[in-house]
């Protein structure tokens, strides 16, 4: 059943569809190797998210899900905006 706009007001419908959210594509954390200063802020603030690797350079360790609190302060707080969502 498709969805008719209600012109009187210009919105959709509401719907209690909450399998919307599961269904959205996962956000990954992606390292600007380029910019970054190697300051270790994201592997303090989210150590189960980013590593050091061998190599010396800020690695993103894979997670099923990376909607977390730890992550997005790691992301905000990057001192030079390496890091972003793809």
């Amino acid at each position: 059943m498709m969805k008719s706009c209600d012109c009187a007001n210009n919105v959709l419908p509401q719907t209690n569809n909450k399998s919307t959210a599961s269904s959205t594509t996962i956000k990954i954390p992606a390292v600007d190797l380029g910019c970054c200063i190697l300051c270790e802020l994201c592997v303090e603030l989210a150590p189960h998210a980013f590593q050091i690797n061998d190599a010396g350079f800020v690695e993103v360790l894979i997670l099923d899900d990376y909607f977390d609190e730890d992550i997005n302060e790691a992301v905000k707080n990057c001192p030079r905006d390496c890091i972003s969502f793809e």
